[in-house]
């Protein structure tokens, strides 16, 4: 029994964490939209033209 109750302890209390952690990231990138957005587009650019040159080279 004292297994299961420390695995049940364990397990809010790290939920509780990880769920704080996502909520603060929301929100911050929620007050950052501008620079989080150009983040993500130069991202996805950055990754589209890496692609497309190496499917270039390796033709």
């Amino acid at each position: 029994m004292t297994n299961s109750e420390s695995t049940t302890t364990n397990t809010p209390e790290s939920e509780a964490n990880k769920d704080s952690y996502v909520k603060l990231a929301m929100r911050n990138m929620v007050k950052k939209k501008g620079v989080s957005l150009k983040h993500f587009f130069l991202t996805t650019f950055g990754l589209l033209g890496f692609l497309v040159g190496i499917s270039y080279l390796t033709r």
